[in-house]
């Protein structure tokens, strides 16, 4: 597995500090990020997964704890659209470039409208996904907004 994606790229193009982390990766487990904060022994909201969904028919992306739900409808309000539903897998993938299970919200194949939810700010590191399965980013939450041109609002319900 190589260390460079378009992640990594993306965030050392930034000039943003991060650290990565391998685990071993399950394709079996039910909810890819609790697997992941279990692997790496950390508590699943440090663990933030990537989501990709739709607004309004438009393309957009969620970056909430592993272990909270998005509510679409905060989703769609914070988009300013009306309903949410999540994008199929397949859409998913083309959209990114990315599998899913390794989908990281930096180094996608286009600027899409991204949201984080607002409570994963408060911690002092967090893990976001590094663009592969079984690779993860460590680094600093407030450098989400800046370099996603991400709003920080409340996601979960």
């Amino acid at each position: 597995m190589s260390h460079a994606t378009p992640a990594t790229r993306a965030l050392a193009a930034a000039d943003i500090a991060f650290t990565l982390h391998r685990y071993d990766y399950d394709p079996a487990a039910e909810r890819v990020g609790l697997q992941a904060a279990e692997a790496l022994g950390e508590s699943p909201h440090l663990v933030l997964k990537t989501l990709m969904a739709l607004v309004d028919g438009k393309p957009v992306c969620a970056v909430i704890p592993s272990d909270r739900e998005v509510a679409m409808k905060r989703l769609a309000a914070a988009a300013g659209g009306k309903s949410a539903e999540m994008m199929k897998p397949a859409e998913a993938e083309r959209l990114t470039g990315y599998k899913v299970g390794g989908i990281s919200p930096f180094g996608q194949r286009r600027q899409i409208r991204t949201f984080i939810e607002e409570t994963a700010l408060g911690n002092p590191l967090v893990y976001v996904n590094g663009g592969q399965r079984g690779l993860q980013i460590r680094l600093d939450p407030n450098a989400l907004p800046s370099v996603l041109e991400a709003a920080a609002v409340p996601l979960v319900a």
